[in-house]
């Protein structure tokens, strides 16, 4: 099957899945962009009164998924090593499938994956933008597929998982381009959803090249974004909790980022995964870790918990931190504090 005629083909079976309740029109003169709303939209949105727990948002999207069929996933080791150091995004594990064309994947399902990117839009300072984090729950639905009947129904098993955390179809909007995209071996359709003006996530349909009956999706989202899209309320507030103003926020990430990489076993090293903890704890102060930053790990711990299984307790991670805060100021002294200009701030250059 030709990959324009595949791409077409989508938009088709997403037309019969959705029905007639929904309206298809192309958003641009070139024909190739498309968009799909419902026909009731247009009513004002009000958020839930109650903001529910990590806990909670978790075990709705695990009962909603599991009532379509789609059962709880073991996550990925946030270690990875091949081609990335560490895992950035739960679609790796369709990697034999799409990259290797082997009927095998690593994991399949509803997955809340935790994972580390660098790659998150940021301010004219370099400061992430609300919405974006250094580490987060990339809440996703990978799976290898038969048909493109089953990327479309997808879409709306997707849409009824929605409705369970508190959205309505009314004020959704999902577009996409009757274009095929190719990144080496693997070959894509992408449709991108908003609720009201934010974008929460993406549905994908992929295939490995040289062997397009290789097929599988990649729904995909972050935990932290669902929940402030469902909320609409202060994103600092959110994420961090009590301690949204205890530090700035590039501390903040830093310090929740660093919970997740130190509780997962990777310890701080030259290269490698050990480089980016060690990257990622160097935008903490190391006075901050000397007085203590015991309840905010803490805290984090027991957020990333709830996704992943974190074999390195709190109190150990605590330690991690404050034995690297010292060995840092010992390769930053003053004999030396001219080589810390040269330290890459958290953030910059390539994703990992």
């Amino acid at each position: 099957m030709e990959s324009h005629s595949r791409a077409h083909q989508a938009v088709a079976a997403l037309r019969q899945v959705l029905g007639p309740q929904w309206e298809f029109c192309l958003a641009d003169r070139t024909g190739r962009t498309f968009r799909i709303r419902h026909r009731d939209r247009g009513s004002p949105y009000i958020p839930p009164r109650s903001t529910p727990s990590w806990s909670e948002l978790l075990a709705t999207l695990t009962t909603a998924f599991a009532a379509r069929g789609v059962p709880r996933g073991q996550c990925l080791p946030l270690r990875w090593g091949r081609e990335t150091e560490l895992t950035i995004s739960a679609v790796q594990a369709l990697d034999p499938l799409l990259k290797d064309g082997r009927a095998h994947t690593y994991r399949k399902g509803f997955l809340p994956q935790p994972v580390v990117r660098f790659t998150g839009d940021r301010d004219e300072r370099g400061d992430l933008l609300d919405g974006f984090l250094t580490a987060f729950v990339n809440v996703s639905r990978v799976q290898p597929i038969s048909s493109i009947d089953d990327y479309a129904e997808a879409l709306d098993d997707w849409l009824y998982v929605l409705s369970q955390l508190g959205f309505h179809a009314r004020h959704m909007e999902i577009h996409g381009r009757v274009e095929v995209w190719q990144r080496r071996q693997v070959s894509g359709v992408t449709l991108m959803f908003n609720h009201l003006d934010l974008t929460i996530g993406d549905l994908v349909l992929l295939w490995n090249t040289e062997h397009p009956e290789c097929m599988a999706l990649d729904l995909g989202t972050g935990l932290e974004r669902l929940a402030w899209a469902r909320t609409r309320g202060e994103w600092t507030d959110l994420v961090f909790g009590p301690f949204a103003d205890a530090a700035p926020v590039p501390v903040l990430d830093a310090i929740r980022t660093a919970t997740l990489l130190l509780g997962s076993g990777i310890t701080p090293s030259a290269r490698g995964a050990g480089g980016v903890a060690r990257r990622v704890i160097a935008a903490i102060p190391p006075d901050l870790v000397r007085l203590g930053a015991s309840a905010a790990v803490r805290a984090f711990h027991q957020q990333w918990a709830e996704s992943a299984n974190l074999p390195v307790p709190w109190p150990a991670i605590c330690g991690a931190l404050e034995e690297e805060a010292a060995g840092r100021s010992v390769r930053t002294s003053p004999r030396r504090r001219s080589d810390a200009a040269l330290v890459m701030p958290l953030g910059t250059g390539a994703s990992c």
